[in-house]
Formats: C-alpha cells, structure tokens, sequence
C-alpha cells in the first residue's frame, strides 16, 4: 500500500474532516480515504459538442415550429468583366 502526506491543509478542512470521519465511525485517515476513493472511481461526463448541450437544455420547453418561405432557384452569380 502506498501512503501519501497532505501538507498546508487548512485547519478548517481538518476539522471538517474530523467531523465528518466521527459522524461516520472512522479515523481521518479511513475517511480521507473513502473520500477519495469516491471521488477518483466517478467517471468524468463525456463532453458533448454545443448543439446537443442548446438541444438538452431547451428541450423541456417544448418545439417550435416555423413556417419557411418557399425557395427560390439560385440567382447567377455576378460577372466582373
């Protein structure tokens, strides 16, 4: 097993650790360790391109549906004789 040292933690995170390992029947070490482990085993979200990011977030408020003008052939294009 590898051990680590956390040096500079700030006195308020320890003591917020402690709590936390006593509400929940561990040392600080064991708790540091659940903590960990939890947040390392999560699988970070696949980042997903802007379209389907607008798509999710509008979604639940329902479609719109628009009338579109008809088309029209393709005008030439200039000539700059």
């Amino acid at each position: 097993m590898a051990s680590i040292i956390v040096r500079n933690l700030d006195e308020g995170l320890k003591q917020r650790l402690r709590v936390r390992a006593a509400e929940n029947g561990r040392s600080m070490e064991e708790e540091a360790r659940d903590i960990l482990r939890t947040a390392l085993n999560t699988q970070p979200a696949a980042p997903e391109n802007l379209a389907s990011a607008i798509r999710a977030r509008f979604a639940p408020l329902g479609g719109v549906e628009l009338d579109l003008p008809p088309r029209s052939p393709m005008r030439k294009p200039p000539r700059f004789d």
